[in-house]
């Protein structure tokens, strides 16, 4: 079954400011970092369970290629993303996400 995917404001945020930055980096990264995102979005909606849980009911996928991860909430109809999360950053914040 696959699921909607929402994003919270913040993620949305995180999530374009990453594309951008990417593509100000070299024309077209920001287009591989958006379809790496994408990707590994499509596989999370269809089986969120292969996703380690990483505080309480909060979940967490790493991207291959790029140094980010994806914490989000599997909720039966829909995924919420909670961040789209740089490797360097303080993981206690998203926890305050939920």
């Amino acid at each position: 079954m696959s699921r909607e995917t929402v994003f919270r404001k913040v993620a949305r945020l995180e999530f374009d400011e990453a594309v951008a930055w990417y593509e100000s980096e070299r024309p077209g990264l920001g287009l591989e970092f958006k379809s790496a995102v994408d990707a590994l979005l499509a596989t999370i909606a269809q089986q969120p369970s292969l996703f380690r849980l990483v505080r309480g009911p909060i979940r967490r996928a790493v991207l291959k290629r790029f140094p980010y991860t994806i914490h989000f909430l599997a909720e039966p109809s829909r995924i919420v993303v909670l961040a789209v999360y740089h490797a360097s950053r303080d993981p206690r914040v998203v926890a305050r996400r939920e």
